[in-house]
């Protein structure tokens, strides 16, 4: 009610009844609410009109999001500590190569040459420190992967997160790009870095002059580019599984199952019925079918280089469209 000076009257009000049927209509009465206290605020988006950063500075933000968390954790994406534990482990492993070079300087000459030809730079330790088979292929290169790439999307889609993505002027492609870019750093860090730091550190301990360099470089570029082929490769199959599924542990473990089980399924048709074909469907044979050839070793295998090729360029492009085919399907709201 409005009392004669304006003001609002609180309390009980009586509201007669519009129709009566003469059975105490006239003393109903309700109860009007009290008004609201307190005061509504207007709210109101108004959209960013300022200038944007650049393209470079957006998904260099992407990548340092993914990178720096293995380092910081602050403003970076958390890895767990047992995860930064199992890195540095698998670090330190890559570079015990340079380790026993140090040690084979600081021996007798009786030693040496056992040391020498145990962990000096030839054609098959080049390519062991790549693509051996143990412990790096069997342990240390695929936990790698499986650690860096196992949440990369499957974290986006679970808890939505591809919406603050989207909701700013970072495209798709720029998305991807930079995911794929992550984690193929991490890789090239640990394995590329290893391994150069080991060509250095043979020709810096035993002092060789150039023509060394010049007998060793072929070789030593052959095993780079087997490096190289093995992290893009690797990259391109752990991304894809981890964007297909919800869970970083799935990813991890379906990464893990394929190297190690498509490897293991091919060594005992082999032993079974004498056949290397099989090894077509395993991505390490592959690769260290082409590494073999690059390098200059002698094939393990009885089917021809270009299978293995043909092979390797197909497990990459299926993996890559079907990693492009889920960012696509990525909406600018939580799944």
């Amino acid at each position: 009610m409005i009392e004669s000076d304006g003001t609002a009257s609180l309390g009980e009000a009586r509201i007669e009844a519009a129709y009566g049927s003469g059975d105490g209509d006239d003393t109903s009465s309700a109860t009007v609410a009290r008004p609201m206290e307190g005061k509504i605020f207007e709210q109101i988006y108004r959209p960013w009109n300022g200038p944007l950063g650049p393209r470079w500075v957006r998904n260099y933000a992407i990548y340092r999001h993914h990178v720096y968390g293995i380092v910081s954790g602050s403003g970076h994406r958390r890895y767990h500590p047992f995860v930064r534990l199992l890195l540095l482990v698998v670090i330190l492993g890559s570079m015990t190569p340079i380790l026993m070079l140090l040690l084979s300087t600081l021996v007798s000459d009786d030693a040496t040459g056992f040391l020498n030809r145990m962990w000096g730079v030839n054609r098959y330790n080049l390519w062991g420190n790549v693509l051996g088979y143990f412990p790096r292929n069997l342990c240390m290169w695929p936990l790698l992967t499986a650690l860096v790439v196992g949440g990369l999307i499957s974290d986006d889609r679970r808890n939505g997160t591809s919406a603050i993505y989207f909701s700013r002027p970072v495209s798709r492609l720029d998305y991807a790009a930079m995911k794929w870019l992550s984690a193929a750093s991490v890789l090239a860090i640990v394995i590329l870095l290893t391994y150069m730091m080991y060509y250095s550190a043979a020709v810096v301990f035993k002092g060789e002059g150039w023509s060394y360099i010049a007998d060793t470089l072929p070789i030593f570029i052959g095993g780079l580019l087997a490096g190289i082929f093995l992290v893009f490769t690797y990259t391109s199959i752990g991304i894809a599984l981890s964007s297909i599924s919800t869970s970083r542990f799935t990813a991890s473990i379906s990464f893990l199952g394929y190297i190690l089980g498509s490897k293991l399924i091919a060594w005992l048709i082999e032993i079974q019925f004498n056949t290397t074909y099989v090894y077509m469907v395993s991505p390490y044979d592959c690769l260290a079918h082409v590494g073999q050839w690059l390098v200059g070793l002698p094939s393990n295998y009885d089917h021809p280089l270009a299978l293995s090729v043909i092979s390797l360029v197909a497990m990459n492009a299926a993996s890559l469209a079907i990693f492009a085919s889920r960012v696509a399907s990525l909406e600018v709201t939580r799944e």
